[in-house]
């Protein structure tokens, strides 16, 4: 604690002061309890103030943002940045690299060191679930979500998702893509997310309208029990069957989603669609 905080606190406490037991009336408990709560308040207000002025280092983490990467040297400074400027004091981001071979990698080696970014760099490509699955072992917040590296989502969006998990409403929650306004002009890219998420729907018992999004917030402690194992594309599906197998409860928010073309490097395709049915089948009872 520094030394205005300890001020602060002292000011307060002497205004506040509980009378002794001699004095002819007492501080109900409930008003005890009120003073405690505003005090803890004070203590976590001046802690805020001065991780936030850089004065101490943040200790705990509320959110961790997985950023997956690979081949996105023009996007990826633009989604830090926005990471940076709309997210919590307290927020840790974890870019994996995930082969880059574009100046990615570059320019992630040029950046310097920070306390809430960590950057893993690999050699080679395996896929975004591994990359994912790897970022996830090393995180540390409360709640965990993932963030793509392209622009087709807003980090701005990804407040409304890691939010009710925030307030302890909810363990897991998907931003529909369907639920707000999607700029997607590809009527089978459309329907073939539908159909991807109406066949999970029927496997899982799960009512989401939005299954292969990419944000999604999970409680960090869950997130970290459950051993994942798709290395690609087949992570959506698979950490979907696995909350459904435990009962987890799915929410969804309202997400903007802004869909870029193959030549301006669109990865996934209608392989990752095959191997998605796949997934849902081989996880449909897994935990």
């Amino acid at each position: 604690m520094n030394d205005s905080a300890t001020a602060t606190d002292s000011l307060f406490a002497s205004a506040c002061a509980v009378p002794s037991e001699t004095t002819p009336w007492n501080l109900k408990r409930t008003d005890q309890v009120v003073i405690e709560r505003i005090d803890q308040t004070l203590e976590m207000i001046a802690e805020a103030n001065s991780e936030a002025a850089g004065v101490t280092p943040v200790r705990r983490f509320d959110v961790t943002v997985i950023v997956p990467v690979y081949n996105e040297r023009e996007t990826l400074p633009k989604v830090l940045d926005r990471i940076a400027e709309v997210m919590p004091t307290a927020t840790e981001v974890i870019v994996v690299d995930d082969g880059s071979n574009d100046g990615t990698s570059q320019w992630l080696a040029e950046q310097g060191v920070s306390a809430n970014r960590r950057i893993i760099r690999r050699r080679t490509n395996h896929g975004k679930g591994s990359a994912v699955r790897l970022a996830i072992r090393h995180s540390r917040g409360r709640v965990v979500a993932i963030q793509d590296a392209d622009l087709e989502y807003d980090p701005a969006d990804l407040l409304r998702v890691i939010w009710p998990i925030l307030e302890g409403k909810s363990k897991v929650v998907y931003g529909s893509r369907y639920l707000g306004n999607s700029s997607d002009p590809s009527m089978l890219h459309r329907w073939g997310n539908r159909a991807l998420t109406t066949i999970s729907n029927l496997l899982t018992g799960l009512r989401l309208s939005d299954m292969e999004t990419c944000h999604k917030a999970f409680d960090g402690e869950l997130l970290r029990s459950i051993s994942l194992r798709e290395c690609r594309f087949g992570f959506e599906p698979e950490i979907t069957a696995r909350m459904a197998s435990r009962g987890v409860k799915i929410a969804e928010v309202p997400t903007g989603y802004s869909c870029r073309g193959y030549d301006e490097g669109k990865k996934i395709g209608w392989r990752d669609g095959v191997a998605a049915i796949a997934c849902m089948w081989k996880y449909r009872n897994a935990k």
